[in-house]
C-alpha cells in the first residue's frame, strides 16, 4: 500500500527496538509497545488504541516463536573457501540495508539471522569475484513453494554485490506478470527505487524498500517494472553505468526472444570493442530453474532453445556464476537425462554446490496441509475440502469451447468461505492486510474468463444482500445469501473466536470492495496497490500464470480443479503454500480427492529428499551424489514414467538403501486378492512354525513385533505376492533382487510387524488374531482395476511404524538429533520422518496389514462388482541404510500403462502454456 498506517509505523518501531535487545517477557514486550506508542504523537503520528497494542503484542509473540534451520549444503570436492578471508575487505552496504528492510517488514529476528547465514554459505561457494582469471560455477538452491525463495536470492544478490559482482541477471517467470512482480521485489530489496516511475516520466528519486533506509549507491537497472529488456533502452541507459562503480541489474522474462535480444546486445557491444560488461563478474539467478530451463523436452533428443540460450549467455562472460532456484528436489535437471553422464555433463547441472533451504516453523506448506492436516482415521481433513460436484458443470477435462452457465456448489461455498474468513481477519485486526482467493480450474483463457464472469455474478448478489439487509440484526438471516454465509460460518469457522452476530455485523464493510480478477497471459487485473488503509480483497481466476512464481498476497481460500500429476507441476501449482501469520486456521483448499492423494505422496517424498540432503552434508557427499540419489529415489519412478515419451518398457535404476516402499495400490481383481491372502496365511503359518506366537511376541504400538525372522520366510512371502501394475515401487522382482544380494549379511534377519487395532471385530483368517485397520479407496479406482489404499493419503502405514524395532534409547537420541538439526525447540510437536529411523535401523522391517476397505464419502461404490467383501492384505518394508548403497536394482516401467494412469504430459503444462499465448 502507498500509505503506511499508524499501526505499521508502531510495528516498525518495535521491530527496530527488538533487534539489538534480549528476548522480552510478555510484560516487558507490552511495556515496550506502550512506551513507543506514547511517543508516536511526538513523531507526527497518531497513537494506536489499547486493543491494537495488544494485537501487536500477540503478533510479536507469534513472530518470536518462529524458528528456522540452517538448511543443508553439499559441495564439490574441489571447493576452495574464499569468503571468510575476503570479508575484512567487504563493506556489507547492500546487505545491511536489506536486513533492515526485512526486520522493518516484520520478518522474525531468528529467521533474518538464519537467512544471513545461509546466504553466506551460498556466496562462499560461488566464484570469488576478486579473482581475475576466467572461472565459472554452477549451483542450485532447493527450497519450498512460496517459502521465501525470492527473499533468499534477493539477500544473495545484495551480498554478491557487496563482494564485487558487478552484473546481476535474474531470469524470472515465462509470463510478463511474473517478471514484473520479481522486478518489483528487486526494486524494494536491492535497487531501492521504483524503476517503473524512473523510466516512465515519473520522479526518478522515488525511493522504495531499502532506499528508504539509505538511498546511496543505487544500482543501475536496465529493466523496469513496466519494461522487460529492450536493446534501445539498455543502450540509452548504458551511459549511467559509470565504469561499474555500482552494480548493474536486469530482471528478464524466461523467453526465447528476450534472451536472444540480450545475447545479441552483449555480442554487439563486444564486436564494437566494448568488452567491459562481459569482463565483469556476473551472477545469473534462474528463478524456477526446473521450468523451461531443462535440457530435454520430455525425453526428446534436442536441446531446448531456452536451455541453450542460458548456456550461451553464461559462455559470453569470463567470470560467471549460475544459481538455479527450485521448489522441488525432483527438479527435471536431475531426472531427465537418459544417462548419468548426460546429467553430469556441461549443462546446467549444479556441479559446484546444492543448498537445501529449511522452511521456517510457521511455514504453511505441504507437510502441514497434506500430512499433518489429514487425520489417519479418515475423518475430515483440517484444511482440505473435496470437490465432487463438478463433472456435470465443469469437468476436469474440458475443451476450449466449453460453456459455463453456472458454478459448482463447492465453488460457491468456497467463495462464501473466503468472504467470511476475510471478515474474521478484519475482526482480528488485519483489515489493512491483503486477502486473496485462488480459482485454478482450466488451462483455457476463454474458460477462465467465463469463470470470472460467473463468480462476479455470485459475488455481486452477496454484496447486494449485505448492503440491503446486512445491518438488520437477526432479521438479516432471513435473506438467503446471508443465511448461506451463516451456514458456512457454522460449518467452518464457529471456533474462530467470533460469534455469528459479530461476523454478520462486520461482513458488509469487509467485503464491499471485493472483486474478481483474471490473471493469465491475455490479461492481468491483479493489483495490490491502494491509496487507502484497507487491504485489497480479491478473487483471482487463472491457469498457468497462477501455477508458477506469481504470489497471491494473503492467500486464504483456493478452489483447485486440475488433472496434472507431474511431480514438479503439482508442487508448483501449490500457490496456497506460504506464510499465514494470524490466519492459518482460516485457510481452506478445495480440490479433487485424487489430487489430494498425490500431493500427500509428493509432500512425504519431498521431505524425505530434504532429509537425504542433510545426511549427505554430514557424509561430505558431492552434488553429483545427491543428483544420483534423486534419480534413484523410488518416487522418481513416477517422474521418469511421466517425463519419457514413447511406448513399450523402460528400465530405471533405483536404490532401496534407507528407503520405504508399501503397497499403497492393490489390485481389485478378486482372484489376485485371494492369492495375496493365501500368501499372507502361509507367511503367518511359517512364523508360527518358527516358534512365534501371540503369547510369546512383543506387543507394541499398533500391533505385534516379531524379531530376527529369517530372510527366507520374508522372501517366500514376496515371491507369492501378486503386485498391482499400478503399484510401481513395489514391483516384486527388483525388491527380491535387492534382498537376495544382501541376504547373507545386512538383510539376513528381519523384524515383522503384524498390525492390529486395539478394539473391533477380530479376524482370525490369517491364523493370528487381528483387528483390521480401515482405509478408504479412491472414488474411481474400481473402474480402473485397482484400489488406492488410504484414499486421499494413498498411505497404508500409520506414522511411527518405522520406529518399531529400534531400541528406545537410540530412537530418542535420533529424534533429539533431528530436532537440533531442524532448530526445533523442546516440546515442539514433531512428526518425525521415517528416514531418520532407517538410518539407524539394524534390521529391515516388514509390516503386514489386514485392511477393511471403506468406500469414499458420497461415492456409493460398495455395490461395485469388484468391491472387496472382506479385508484385503497389504504390506510395507522399511529398508535400513546399506553399506553398499551405490548398488541399484532395475525397475521396469511400462510407459504405455503409465500414460493410462497419469495422463500424457502434453495435455498438462505444455498445452497450458500454449493456450495462454
Amino acid at each position: 500500500m502507498s500509505e503506511i498506517s499508524n499501526y505499521e509505523i508502531l510495528d516498525a518501531q518495535v521491530s527496530q527496538a527488538l533487534v539489538s535487545s534480549d528476548k522480552k517477557t510478555a510484560d516487558e514486550l507490552r511495556a515496550l509497545i506502550s512506551t513507543l506508542n506514547s511517543v508516536m504523537p511526538a513523531m507526527g503520528y497518531k497513537a494506536v488504541s489499547p486493543d491494537q497494542e495488544e494485537i501487536l503484542a500477540r503478533e510479536f509473540e507469534e513472530r518470536n516463536g518462529i524458528s528456522m534451520g540452517l538448511g543443508a549444503v553439499v559441495t564439490s570436492e574441489d571447493f576452495e573457501p574464499w569468503l571468510d578471508e575476503a570479508k575484512q575487505n567487504i563493506d556489507p552496504f547492500y546487505w545491511k540495508r536489506y536486513r533492515e528492510h526485512l526486520i522493518r517488514t516484520g520478518l522474525p529476528k531468528d529467521v533474518v539471522i538464519k537467512l544471513d547465514d545461509i546466504t553466506d554459505k551460498t556466496l562462499g561457494r560461488m566464484g570469488n569475484p576478486q579473482k581475475n582469471v576466467a572461472w565459472n560455477c554452477k549451483g542450485m538452491v532447493v527450497g519450498h513453494v512460496q517459502s521465501g525463495k525470492t527473499a533468499n536470492y534477493t539477500g544473495l544478490i545484495c551480498k554478491a554485490a557487496d563482494a564485487g559482482y558487478r552484473l546481476v541477471i535474474v531470469i524470472a517467470g515465462i509470463h510478463n506478470n511474473l517478471r514484473n512482480q520479481t522486478q518489483q521485489r528487486i526494486d524494494e530489496g536491492f535497487i531501492g527505487r521504483d524503476t517503473g516511475s524512473m523510466y516512465k516520466g515519473g520522479k526518478s528519486d522515488r525511493c522504495v524498500g531499502v532506499g528508504l533506509f539509505d538511498d546511496r549507491n543505487v544500482p543501475v537497472s536496465l529493466t523496469t517494472t513496466i519494461d522487460d529488456f529492450k536493446k534501445a533502452i539498455a543502450t540509452t541507459n548504458k551511459s549511467r553505468i559509470d565504469s561499474y562503480k555500482v552494480p548493474v541489474v536486469l530482471v528478464i522474462k524466461k523467453n526465447y526472444s528476450t534472451l536472444g535480444n540480450l545475447i545479441d546486445w552483449l555480442k554487439e557491444n563486444s564486436s564494437h570493442g566494448d568488452e567491459e560488461m562481459i569482463s565483469q563478474p556476473m551472477l545469473l539467478i534462474d528463478d524456477e530453474a526446473d521450468n523451461a530451463s531443462i535440457n530435454t523436452k520430455y525425453g526428446k533428443k534436442e536441446v531446448t532453445r531456452i536451455n541453450g540460450q542460458i548456456r550461451e549467455l553464461l559462455g559470453l562472460f569470463h567470470r560467471s556464476c549460475y544459481v538455479g532456484y527450485t521448489a522441488t528436489p525432483f527438479a527435471n535437471i536431475f531426472i531427465d537425462p537418459d544417462q548419468e553422464d548426460d546429467m553430469l555433463g556441461e549443462d546446467l547441472f549444479p556441479r559446484d554446490f546444492i543448498i537445501g533451504l529449511d522452511a521456517p516453523s510457521n511455514y504453511f506448506g505441504g507437510s502441514k496441509v497434506f500430512l499433518e492436516g489429514i487425520p489417519e482415521d479418515d475423518s475430515d481433513p483440517e484444511f482440505i475440502r473435496y470437490i465432487d460436484d463438478n463433472d456435470d458443470i465443469l469437468p476436469v477435462k474440458h475443451k476450449i469451447d466449453h460453456e459455463l452457465n453456472e458454478l459448482p456448489v463447492s465453488l460457491t461455498d468456497a467463495l462464501r468461505a473466503f468472504l467470511v474468513a476475510r471478515t474474521i481477519r478484519n475482526l482480528r485486526g488485519q483489515a489493512d492486510k491483503h486477502a486473496s482467493m485462488l480459482v485454478n480450474a482450466s488451462r483455457f483463457t476463454r474458460v477462465q474468463g467465463l469463470l470470472r464472469i460467473r463468480l462476479h455474478e455470485v459475488l455481486d448478489n452477496i454484496q447486494n444482500s449485505l448492503r440491503v439487509n446486512g445491518a438488520k440484526g437477526d432479521a438479516a438471516d432471513r435473506d438467503p445469501e446471508i443465511a448461506a454465509l451463516k451456514a458456512i460460518w457454522a460449518e467452518e469457522f464457529s471456533d474462530s473466536g467470533f460469534g455469528w452476530p459479530e461476523v454478520r455485523a462486520a461482513l458488509h464493510v469487509a467485503v464491499a470492495s471485493a472483486k474478481v480478477v483474471e490473471v493469465n497471459s491475455s490479461r492481468n487485473d491483479l493489483d495490490y496497490s491502494t491509496s487507502g488503509k484497507q487491504g485489497i480483497t480479491v478473487i483471482a481466476v487463472g491457469g498457468f500464470s497462477l501455477s508458477r512464481g506469481l504470489t497471491l498476497e494473503g492467500l486464504t481460500t483456493t478452489w483447485f480443479l486440475r488433472n496434472t500429476m507431474m511431480y514438479d507441476t503439482l508442487m508448483q501449482m501449490g500457490r496456497w503454500f506460504g506464510y499465514r501469520m494470524g490466519y492459518d486456521d482460516l485457510c481452506r483448499i478445495w480440490m479433487p480427492r485424487e489430487a489430494v492423494s498425490w500431493y500427500a505422496h509428493i509432500a512425504a517424498a519431498t521431505e524425505e529428499l530434504h532429509q537425504e540432503l542433510r545426511l549427505m552434508e554430514s557424509a561430505k557427499a558431492t552434488p553429483k551424489q545427491f543428483g544420483l540419489a534423486v534419480r534413484s529415489h523410488p518416487s522418481a519412478l513416477m517422474v521418469t514414467a511421466r517425463n519419457k515419451l514413447g511406448s513399450g518398457k523402460k528400465t530405471v535404476s533405483i536404490g532401496l538403501s534407507s528407503n520405504f516402499v508399501e503397497t499403497a495400490r492393490l489390485t481389485s481383481n478378486a482372484e489376485d486378492l485371494q492369492k495375496n491372502r493365501a500368501a499372507a496365511e502361509t507367511f503367518v503359518s511359517r512364523l508360527r512354525k518358527n516358534g512365534y506366537s501371540q503369547e510369546n511376541t512383543e506387543t507394541v504400538k499398533g500391533g505385534y513385533l516379531l524379531k530376527a525372522v529369517p530372510v527366507e520366510t520374508v522372501d517366500d512371502f514376496l515371491l507369492a505376492w501378486v503386485n498391482a501394475d499400478e503399484s510401481i515401487t513395489t514391483q516384486i522382482d527388483p525388491i527380491r533382487n535387492y534382498i537376495r544380494k544382501r541376504q547373507g549379511d545386512e538383510l539376513a534377519e528381519w523384524d515383522v510387524h503384524i498390525a492390529t487395532l486395539k478394539t473391533g471385530a477380530v479376524d482370525k483368517s490369517l491364523g493370528w488374531p487381528i483387528v483390521p485397520i480401515t482405509r478408504r479407496i479412491g472414488a474411481f479406482d474400481l473402474q480402473r482395476g485397482f484400489m488406492s489404499i488410504g484414499g486421499s493419503k494413498m498411505r497404508v502405514s500409520s506414522r511411527g511404524v518405522e520406529r518399531l524395532g529400534i531400541p528406545e534409547e537410540l530412537a530418542l537420541e535420533t529424534e533429539a538429533a533431528h530436532r537440533v538439526d531442524r532448530s526445533l525447540p523442546n516440546g515442539t510437536k514433531v512428526n518425525y520422518p521415517g528416514k531418520i529411523y532407517r538410518e539407524v535401523r539394524e534390521r529391515p522391517l516388514i509390516a503386514l496389514y489386514l485392511v477393511e476397505i471403506k468406500e469414499p464419502e458420497n461415492a456409493h461404490i460398495s455395490d461395485h462388482k469388484d468391491f472387496p467383501d472382506k479385508p484385503v492384505v497389504a504390506w510395507a518394508i522399511s529398508f535400513p541404510k546399506s553399506a553398499r548403497a551405490d548398488e541399484k536394482v532395475e525397475y521396469i516401467i511400462n510407459t504405455t500403462k503409465q500414460r493410462e494412469l497419469f495422463g500424457d504430459p502434453d495435455t498438462d503444462e505444455e498445452e497450458d502454456y500454449a493456450y495462454e499465448q
